[in-house]
């Protein structure tokens, strides 16, 4: 495993490889972030993105996802992997939001992952993109390559594991980009 300066060296020269590493989900608040990023899993972002310019022509607002009846948002979103899941999730959360918070997504981790179909990964895209808090999202790819350019040991073996490895090897400003230039290399 490379040490903490290694790891910053590794770091200066992922970040000249990849200058414009961001968040490649389009949305317009924390709102559209956290359904297109619970849309996400096991998809790619150019499909959530093509179904989401639709989606959130339609649903302004959680209320909205709760106007309409399961089948209708299933047929909604029907060309990404795992819909009929992802629409009942969608109108939970939108429940929980309405209940719970006025409406507006919590800029806190564990608040988020109370959300149905938002887990530890989801939440740390959500609170990082659309609230600027430092936090390392670990997908199977980032897993992956952390593993590979030794940035973690072979101990580390989940995706939380990894995560808490990155977090105390990576300056805090740094991590919400180094999680998207991972998901390049």
């Amino acid at each position: 495993m490379l040490n903490k300066k290694q790891t910053n060296e590794c770091i200066e020269v992922m970040q000249q490889m990849y200058p414009d590493a961001h968040c490649e989900l389009v949305h317009a608040n924390p709102f559209e972030l956290v359904i297109a990023v619970a849309l996400s899993a096991q998809c790619t972002d150019v499909l959530v993105n093509r179904v989401t310019a639709k989606l959130f022509q339609k649903y302004k607002t959680p209320e909205d996802y709760l106007k309409v009846s399961l089948e209708e948002l299933q047929q909604d979103i029907r060309s990404i992997g795992l819909y009929r899941n992802k629409a009942k999730n969608i109108q939970k959360l939108c429940e929980l939001l309405i209940r719970d918070y006025n409406g507006e997504v919590p800029a806190d981790r564990d608040e988020l992952t109370k959300f149905p179909g938002v887990g530890r990964k989801t939440a740390n895209v959500v609170v990082s993109v659309a609230f600027g808090i430092p936090a390392m999202a670990v997908d199977t790819h980032v897993f992956r390559v952390s593993h590979r350019l030794e940035l973690v040991t072979k101990k580390d073996d989940t995706p939380y594991k990894v995560e808490q490895v990155l977090v105390k090897n990576i300056p805090a400003e740094d991590t919400q980009r180094i999680a998207y230039i991972l998901q390049q290399v």
